[in-house]
């Protein structure tokens, strides 16, 4: 890890009075402010703070280590960087993780353009279907299309994603057409593993509305959901940009549009904004662009950046249990 980072992150603990304080002032996540201080303890070969429930406080060699620490931040403050010799262009590896179906949809495409843009950067694109840790899978941006985001992360949201109620013409004429979103109850109802899976969410004439569902097949990728409603097996909640060509084909039939299933937000989630890379920087600016120009997506009319705020189980519930529809 940077050690100049690690200096910075032991000094604000120190300035600040508590890791949480620092996290706020740098900007960076929780997770990566314990990481930083681990790894400068493992540096200095001791133990640089004693720690309570109420406050923190500078052992003897973590006295020592503040004075180096200062000194080296002073050092490098003072020198002078130059970015005539491309330090500010995008290159080496980006690693962006994403769940299946928003790579085949969009992500393939864009950092396919993305690359061409930048010859000298490379992306490791990696297919997950539930949230990972960032910081333990050294993963430097997660895109995810959520509305449960985790604690002590920042995200930036690049659109919004509209869900619709699908089902096959064969099991409509098998099992009847829901003509309320409350009788989605009574139906076969496909579920995604890590979101919702026994509530979907509606707004009906300006309320809310939960509707308790159930059925003989789950899964943890909502492309396999998909399939599997082209072929009758019941009824699914899906990205409308997955579903969108199979309603246009007629294989799918759009159920209940009076009741607007719960949007979601897509974003680009990473750890820290603190000396964020060319890379990062420029590919969420990509993205953001991207989507903008897409007419898929709901459109936004700009990036919105925030940190995460936790989200309570409760709360998480309410949202769908897990983190990602897709």
């Amino acid at each position: 890890m940077d050690r100049i980072i690690a200096a910075q992150v032991f000094v604000a603990i120190v300035e600040r009075g508590s890791m949480v304080a620092a996290s706020e002032a740098l900007d960076m996540s929780r997770a990566m402010v314990t990481r930083y201080l681990a790894e400068m303890e493992q540096w200095a070969g001791a133990r640089l703070l004693h720690r309570s429930t109420r406050r923190l406080s500078l052992t003897d060699a973590g006295d020592a280590t503040l004075a180096r620490c200062r000194q080296m931040l002073e050092v490098a403050g003072a020198m002078a960087v130059s970015s005539l010799d491309g330090a500010d262009t995008p290159h080496g590896l980006l690693r962006i993780t994403c769940s299946q179906s928003l790579a085949q949809t969009a992500l393939a495409g864009a950092v396919a353009a993305y690359l061409q843009r930048y010859p000298r950067a490379a992306v490791d694109l990696q297919m997950e279907n539930r949230a990972v840790n960032l910081v333990e899978q050294r993963i430097d941006l997660a895109i995810r299309i959520t509305n449960a985001l985790e604690p002590n992360l920042i995200a930036r949201q690049l659109a919004s994603c509209d869900s619709v109620v699908v089902a096959a013409p064969a099991y409509l004429a098998a099992h009847g057409t829901p003509r309320r979103a409350q009788d989605l109850a009574l139906h076969n109802c496909l579920t995604y593993t890590y979101f919702g899976k026994s509530l979907w969410q509606f707004t009906h004439q300006g309320e809310a509305l939960t509707v308790p569902v159930s059925g003989r097949l789950s899964a943890n990728e909502s492309l396999v959901l998909l399939l599997a409603t082209v072929e009758g097996a019941g009824i699914s909640l899906q990205p409308r940009f997955s579903a969108a060509p199979l309603i246009a084909s007629g294989q799918l039939v759009e159920l209940l549009p009076a009741w607007q299933p719960q949007s979601m937000g897509i974003y680009g989630i990473y750890t820290s904004r603190q000396h964020m890379s060319p890379l990062l920087r420029t590919m969420l600016d990509f993205l953001l662009e991207w989507f903008e120009r897409d007419p898929r997506w709901l459109q936004l009319t700009g990036g919105i950046t925030l940190p995460i705020r936790p989200v309570s189980r409760k709360h998480a519930s309410k949202l769908g249990s897990g983190t990602t529809q897709a």
